[in-house]
Parts: structure tokens; sequence; C-alpha cells
């Protein structure tokens, strides 16, 4: 393919255009889909990279507790990206059959249940900040000076689960170009906050790390109004009309049953990440603060890489809507290849520089060695990784969210979570421990994932 229609076929990708996915090129299909969501994903990657380099210049506890409350949050995000998992599948199918309209009422439904949860996590989060930060192994300054931040982050928490779940809605129905928006606006918003609020530029009030949280909120909060905007203009494949804006409880209950299983797979894979923290944590909060770093960079490389991802979930969904379950398979595994290829790169780059990188974002020696060890192991098994990836959210995309949360149980919990802690507390090898862990279990679930794809028993899932 020459330059001039490689730039044709990107401005096409982000343009916005409706297509059907289920006809014609699968690699045109993945180019269309995954350009928006990587450019999508990669925002939320620099977001997360530049929260916590602005957040870095705070102090060592200040990093120590955005990753402690963190660590709690990915179990309530668990719930979003469960639900946005079950929104994806039943839209994208729905779209596969071309039932516009009954996608529109699933994407309704899920929306009012992700509300309803958000709201009642908000109020426990707010009531019990310090509680959590102890739990989690804070001591007791850390604990005074950052609950704060956890207040804020819990309370405006209903924006982010929503964000997610409508981006999930708007992916699923193959309008990737409007999750990617809505993630740079909101995100777009966060960065420029970031140091308005935490340091008090111009004629903004100096908030310290609680300013991070409000300029989380702020900006995921306008990023959902936008979304909204959208949804009840009716010009999307996905719109909110009188006749849609209805409570239908089978649906709410194929949904439900869908998303119980995404929301348990992230669950188990989240609370894996919390008892990690916490192994770490022993060891002091220069081994959390350049953990946490370490990790962030992690993700960096691996939302964008999510892009594939979230593509195939949705070429494997709208394909068997369209009764094509070979379509749908080849799509899940060139995706594959594709993440496979970037995650390579990526982890080539960090495994030449990664105390270097890690730096950047603290000049502590001993913040900086434990980073940079960290991004070292880690990257050994990052085109495992991609396999991992792609083939557990193919297997979302087609409704079968039991199989990746067995496969979690069995790999996370009852292989990475006692290979972590013999590591790190019997071997003596504190996060080096953690961090071959990490790399390790994750190669295992890659493995086990695409042989369990490779079997084809998703194919026959009813949505």
């Amino acid at each position: 393919m020459t330059l001039v229609k490689i730039i044709k076929h990107f401005r096409k990708a982000v343009s916005g255009t409706e297509e059907d996915y289920t006809v014609g090129s699968i690699r045109k299909a993945i180019f269309y889909l995954s350009i928006p969501m990587i450019l999508e994903m990669l925002m939320e990657s620099l977001f997360a990279v530049v929260d916590i380099f602005f957040v870095g210049k705070l102090g060592v506890q200040a990093v120590a507790t955005v990753g402690l409350t963190e660590s709690v949050l990915t179990i309530v995000y668990s719930v979003a990206i469960g639900l946005s998992m079950a929104a994806t599948a039943v839209v994208a199918r729905r779209i596969g059959e071309k039932k516009k309209k009954a996608a529109s009422e699933a994407a309704f439904q899920a929306i009012c249940i992700c509300a309803v949860l958000a709201i009642s996590v908000g109020l426990l989060g707010l009531i019990f900040a310090k509680d959590l930060l102890t739990i989690m192994g804070g001591e007791p300054d850390l604990v005074n000076s950052g609950y704060r931040y956890t207040q804020v982050i819990f309370a405006g928490n209903i924006s982010v689960m929503l964000l997610f779940l409508i981006n999930g809605v708007f992916r699923g129905a193959g309008n990737a170009v409007i999750a990617m928006r809505t993630l740079w606006l909101a995100n777009g918003i966060n960065i420029v906050l970031d140091p308005l609020l935490i340091f008090g530029i111009g004629f903004m009030p100096e908030l310290g790390l609680e300013g991070a949280a409000w300029a989380t909120t702020i900006g995921r909060s306008i990023g959902v109004l936008y979304q909204f905007s959208v949804l009840l203009r009716g010009k999307s494949i996905i719109s909110f009309h009188w006749e849609v804006l209805r409570f239908k409880w089978k649906t709410v209950k194929n949904i439900l049953k869908i998303a119980i299983g995404g929301m348990g797979q992230f669950l188990i894979e989240s609370a894996s990440w919390i008892i990690l923290m916490r192994i770490v944590s022993v060891s002091g909060s220069i081994a959390l603060a350049g953990f946490t770093i370490a990790i962030r960079l992690i993700i960096f490389a691996l939302l964008p890489a999510m892009g594939f991802s979230n593509a195939a979930a949705t070429l494997v969904g709208q394909n068997l809507g369209a009764g094509q379950p070979d379509r749908a398979e080849h799509s899940a595994w060139k995706a594959a290849h594709y993440t496979a290829v970037f995650l390579g790169v990526c982890g080539a780059v960090f495994f030449l520089g990664g105390e270097t990188v890690i730096g950047w974002f603290n000049d502590n020696p001993e913040v900086v060695a434990v980073g940079g060890n960290g991004l070292g192991i880690i990257c050994l098994g990052y085109v495992f990784f991609a396999y991992g990836m792609v083939m557990s959210q193919s297997l979302n995309g087609a409704g079968d969210t039991k199989t990746p949360t067995i496969i979690n149980i069995c790999v996370l919990w009852l292989f990475q979570l006692p290979l972590a802690y013999v590591l790190s507390t019997y071997f003596g090898l504190g996060a080096n421990g953690v961090f071959i862990a990490i790399a390790v279990g994750h190669s295992v679930h890659a493995l086990v994932s695409g042989w369990i794809f490779n079997k084809g028993k998703w194919k026959s899932v009813q949505v």
C-alpha cells in the first residue's frame, strides 16, 4: 500500500463515516476501527503519564497516594468495564443483525444500570476514604495528606464509569470516532487543568494533589456531556428517541448476564493488581512509587494496543450477528498479530531505556532504580500480552465473558499471585519479584487464552 493510500484510508478512519464491517476486506475493517480506537487509547495513556508527571512533582507520598487510590478504584472501574463489555457485545450483535433500534434500547438500559451503581459507590468512597487508604497499607502521614484526593476521585466516579460505558456502546456500533473524540475532549481538558489546579497557576487556586482529582472529574464530566449530546441529536447509529427510552427488564437481564461475567473477569484482574500493590507496599513508599510509575508507563503502551483488541471485539460481535463466524475468527487473529508487532517495538524501547524514562517522572535514584528494573522485566513478556489481550477481548465481543473469567482465576490468582509472593518474600526480590511474576503470569495467560479461542466454542454463544 502506498503512502498516499495510507493517508487516504487514515482520513476515512477518523472521519466518522459509517461502515458495514461484516463485508469487504478484513484488513481494512481492522484499520478503520482500530485507528480511532488506538488514538482514543493513546490519549488515555498520554493522560496517565502526564497526570503522574505533575503528581510526581509533589513528592513520593503523593505518587503513592495515587497508586493506592487507583488500586481500589480498579475494582470500581471493573464494574463499568464489565457493563461496557456487555453493552459492546449486545450492541455489536444487534448492529450485525441490522436491528438499530434494539441496539439503542440496549444502550439505554446499560446507562441506567451504570448510573445507579456509580452513585452508590461514590457515596461509600466519599465517606470511607481514610479507611480505604489505611486498609491498602498507607502510612498515617500519607492517609492524612492524601485522603481528600481519594474523596474527590470517588465522588466523581460516575463521570468515569459513564465515559467507559458509553464509549463501549459507540465501539460496539462501529462508531469508534465518537469514542475517540470523547476521550480526546475529556483528557485534553484534564491535561490542561492538571498543572493549573495542582500548582495554582494564574487565577487558579493551588489545590495540590486534590487539584489532580478535580481536573480528572471536570474533564471526564465534560466528556460525558458530549456523549449525551451525540446520543440525543439522533444522527448517530445509536440514538435516543422517545421510543427507546423505556425500561425493558428482558434487555436488562440479558445485559447483566453478560456483564456479571465481565465484572467478575476484571474484578479478579483488578484484585490481583491490588494484592500485588499490597505486596510491594511492604517494601515502603520508595518501592511503591517506583512500582506506580512503572505500571503507568506499561499502561501507556498497553492502552493504544487495546485499540486493536476493541476492534477485534466489535468485529467478532458484528460478524457473529451477521452469521459469519469464520470471518469473526480471522478478524481476531489478524488484530492479534498487529498488536504483537506494536507491543514488540514498545517493549524494545522500555528494555533499552527504562531508567531514563522513569527519571523523567521522579529524580529520586531509588525510585528510578525500582521503576527501571520493572520496565525491563515486564516488557520481556510484551508480545505475549498482545495475544492475551486480543483473544480475551474477542471472547468478550462474542458475549462469552465467562471463559476469560475462569482463565483469570486460574492464571492470575492461582499462579501469578503465589509466584509474586514467593519471589518477593521468600527469595527476597521485593518489587522485582512482583515484576517477574507479572511478566510470567501474563505470558501464561496469553497461551491459555489463545488455545481456548482456537477451540471455537465461542461461535455458538447466543446474545
